[in-house]
């Protein structure tokens, strides 16, 4: 990993909008706007793993999906190896889409149903007119991603969990990307089964020199793979860090409440935690809450909470925060730990 970025995103936003959105405009107002993500900088080192949490709702998928053009961007700026994705078209955003691909969180449902892996694995090169000498085999597209191959007469509805993984993984990596948006990697498999897809994960990095967004809901994930640490709530960065000192010291109020969910297996450190979320639902985008966008679910907030945005400030080297009372918040946690309590 470098400190050389490889992704930057300044001030994007991606606004859904429903069939009345136009009327709305007429009256000035985007009251039919779900504002999935909403003003967000970002920033991606080359060689890195950047682990993306946060509720369902947050807008991490969006985001993901933003950055490889998957998603609309309705505002904003995102640089990859400096040029500007969002003003690319036609041929040049296709060529810039082979250095940059994505693994769906179901691989079932990204991998058609009535065509055998074989096919399923060059489809990339059909679809970008890839020389046969720029490509790699089946054979080695499966063994790059430990898999055998027997499997490429196979149907996805033929595969495990884990190989169907597999195979989604070895069809992002056919066009030799660089960048890979990973949303959840480890769902819907068992506790083994995930570890071996995050260990061939972290392989395929050192091999490959490969970049991640890995997007889950998962702190033991973002744990075991992640250099950094991104939380995300209602399309905006409450939290940005090294991994470890982001689950070690949270900053955030939100961040201690994700921490305070994760099941902790030891029934020593159990005490003192409480293993939920915060109160109450996290509110639509449609229409988030004005001021801190945490604020209707926040212990620690206070009239400025409901009406000034918290910018996104660092508070020691290369850990940033967006919360008022961040320095409350770590001296009433701190406080409230048992001695020698660890993290779950």
């Amino acid at each position: 990993m470098t400190d050389d970025p490889l992704v930057e995103v300044h001030g994007l936003r991606t606004l859904f909008f429903e069939r009345s959105w136009w009327f709305d405009r007429l009256l000035g107002r985007e009251a039919g706007a779900v504002r999935a993500v909403d003003g967000l900088d970002l920033e991606i080192r080359r060689g890195e793993t950047l682990g993306l949490v946060g509720e369902s709702g947050s807008g991490k998928t969006t985001l993901g999906k933003a950055i490889l053009r998957l998603a609309p961007v309705t505002e904003g700026e995102i640089r990859f190896d400096g040029d500007d994705v969002t003003r690319l078209r036609g041929g040049e955003l296709r060529r810039l889409r082979r250095r940059m691909q994505m693994i769906f969180q179901d691989p079932y449902s990204s991998l058609s149903p009535r065509l055998h892996v074989s096919y399923l694995l060059t489809e990339p090169y059909r679809i970008n007119n890839i020389p046969a000498t720029e490509r790699y085999t089946v054979a080695e597209l499966l063994e790059t991603v430990e898999l055998s191959s027997e499997l490429a007469s196979k149907f996805p509805h033929e595969l495990s969990g884990g190989q169907a993984r597999r195979v989604g993984i070895a069809r992002a990596l056919a066009l030799r990307p660089e960048f890979l948006v990973a949303d959840e990697p480890t769902a819907g498999l068992d506790v083994s089964a995930g570890a071996k897809i995050l260990n061939l994960m972290h392989d395929l990095q050192k091999r490959l020199g490969l970049t991640y967004l890995v997007i889950t809901h998962n702190l033991s994930v973002v744990d075991y793979i992640a250099d950094r640490l991104a939380v995300m709530y209602l399309g905006k960065l409450f939290e940005v860090g090294p991994t470890d000192r982001v689950l070690d010291a949270p900053a955030h109020p939100y961040t201690h409440a994700l921490l305070a969910s994760v099941s902790e297996p030891d029934p020593r450190l159990r005490h003192g935690r409480d293993r939920s979320l915060p109160p109450g639902e996290i509110p639509s985008p449609r229409n988030p809450p004005p001021g801190c966008r945490f604020h209707t679910r926040c212990s620690y907030g206070e009239a400025r909470s409901r009406t000034e945005v918290p910018a996104l400030e660092e508070i020691e080297p290369g850990h940033f925060v967006a919360c008022h009372f961040w320095q409350k918040v770590r001296v009433a946690e701190a406080g409230a730990a048992p001695a020698g309590e660890a993290r779950g």
